[in-house]
């Protein structure tokens, strides 16, 4: 099959009519940890290489529900305002608990923000979680909310052992988008980039997910997060000197570094959002729980780029600059890494359990 050319149109960033910016964030990580090491030693006697340190894994009682009311509330509690002034709850996943029943109603119906509000679920793979913030952003800059919650999280996937279980972790952040004036950092500008690339699916009924090997760098991850990049540096004449912080999706720990030398960023811009080796692939919540790491640390003025990556294959990209507004945000709530420090190892007889994955009938 011959890939088809695109024609090269001027870029067209996505921007609302009224500023818009995140108003609060917040993050959520399950406290246990599978080493990969661990991994290794069941399914290689220890001989494999170890792309991460380890991952996390839900609890028992654990799922993309509580896990997003989690973050969700911590959001809340950074933004300050009144669940009733939410006029849309978002979530962004690829392992909602049901088929047939949004996540979206259980998360808004826990954080007191129903009846008079939008809800939905979203799903575009890894970024899952980026394609509800840019909804929002319309959602607000067009003037019908005034503000709007998106959330993207995820539960540990992975066939035992595939290349996937090494790495797929758990967790996630929501976000609270609102008018730029209220905001901890505008969202300056948006752009996406989408073609159709199956480099990773799951087919319904499938309990876990497909993806194509070495295909799934190229032509799936760094096509679609440079081209999303640096169509974004062009269109916004910056230049990767002029941003504080770079993150990407982060399927393991190389990707995203390759990807950063690529677009001429240097280690030092990508290290604080860089989550992977401590957490895993957190898939919808990957590339933006870096982001809520960043906003720990902060300071008004700085500029981030964020390149999201979801199979299928598309990036959104966006900059934000952080504005004044941050000063006392981090406090409010439980830090990114508040929750990464808490941490419980388990080995990978209790790692079956709780994610099923022993099937006694």
């Amino acid at each position: 099959m011959t890939e088809q050319p695109h024609t090269h149109e001027p870029v067209r960033l996505l921007k609302p009519e009224h500023p818009v910016g995140i108003v609060g964030y917040g993050a959520y990580v399950p406290r246990y940890r599978l080493p990969a090491r661990e991994v290794a030693r069941v399914w290689t006697d220890g001989t494999a290489g170890l792309p991460i340190i380890e991952k996390s894994v839900p609890g028992l009682d654990e799922d993309v529900a509580t896990m997003s009311i989690e973050a969700a509330r911590n959001a809340m509690a950074r933004a300050q305002i009144s669940p009733q002034e939410l006029r849309a709850v978002w979530v962004g996943s690829e392992s909602h608990p049901y088929a047939v029943k949004p996540t979206s109603t259980l998360v808004a119906e826990a954080i007191g923000a129903v009846p008079s509000t939008q809800a939905a679920d979203w799903e575009f793979a890894c970024k899952a979680g980026t394609e509800a913030m840019v909804a929002a952003m319309g959602f607000v800059g067009s003037g019908m909310a005034r503000y709007a919650l998106a959330i993207g999280m995820d539960t540990a996937q992975g066939r035992p052992g595939d290349a996937l279980e090494y790495t797929a972790g758990a967790g996630g952040a929501a976000f609270v988008i609102g008018p730029a004036e209220e905001s901890l950092a505008e969202i300056e500008s948006s752009y996406s980039f989408v073609t159709d690339t199956p480099d990773f699916w799951r087919r319904q009924y499938a309990k876990y997910p497909e993806h194509g090997q070495r295909f799934t760098g190229e032509p799936a991850y760094f096509k679609h997060i440079t081209s999303a990049g640096q169509a974004m540096l062009e269109a916004t004449g910056t230049t990767p000197e002029d941003y504080a912080y770079v993150v990407f999706h982060q399927p393991n720990t190389k990707f995203p570094q390759r990807a950063g030398a690529m677009l001429g960023f240097k280690p030092e811009q990508i290290e604080t959002g860089l989550l992977v080796p401590r957490i895993g692939n957190t898939y919808s919540g990957a590339a933006i729980i870096g982001l809520t790491a960043i906003f720990d640390i902060a300071k008004p003025g700085e500029r981030i780029l964020l390149v999201s990556f979801g199979s299928g294959a598309g990036s959104d990209a966006m900059v934000l600059r952080v504005t004044d507004k941050i000063a006392g945000k981090p406090g409010l709530a439980a830090t990114t890494e508040d929750y990464i420090a808490r941490r419980t190892e388990i080995d990978y007889a209790a790692y079956v359990r709780m994610r099923g994955k022993l099937e006694m009938k």
